[in-house]
């Protein structure tokens, strides 16, 4: 019989949580930059939609988000990829904040999703 204390119990839920949560943002990210850039071309004004706010706010929830999950990830399977390709990721996304609104800047950006999702869902796999 094996006895589980309520610490990591609660670490396991956290695991599986952080990544879906993670996964389900950088989709999110995703559905924004192609519905901006598509707003943008027909009505060429999307308003909020392209607040630099909304940016850095993404980027602090992925920043977040990937040190407590992938973090997690590494001290409970020990595999350091999905950490490294998450974070690659993210630096993506972060060099993608200082371009001009546009195509290179959407391009970049979707790039560095795509490597943070990816990196979330290798660090669910490793653990499960």
């Amino acid at each position: 019989m094996q006895v589980s204390l309520p610490i990591s119990r609660f670490w396991g839920g956290i695991d599986a949580s952080f990544d879906r949560i993670a996964i389900g943002l950088s989709g999110l990210c995703l559905v924004h930059c192609v519905a901006t850039t598509v707003l943008l071309t027909i009505l060429s004004s999307a308003g909020a939609l392209v607040h630099p706010a909304i940016h850095e706010v993404g980027l602090t929830l992925a920043i977040g988000f990937g040190i407590i999950a992938l973090g997690k990830g590494v001290l409970s399977h020990g595999y350091m990829a999905p950490a490294l390709v998450g974070a690659f990721g993210i630096g993506i996304m972060a060099g993608a904040l200082s371009l001009p609104h546009g195509g290179f800047e959407m391009f970049w950006t979707l790039i560095g999703v795509s490597l943070v999702a990816l990196g979330h869902d290798l660090n669910r796999r490793a653990t499960y």
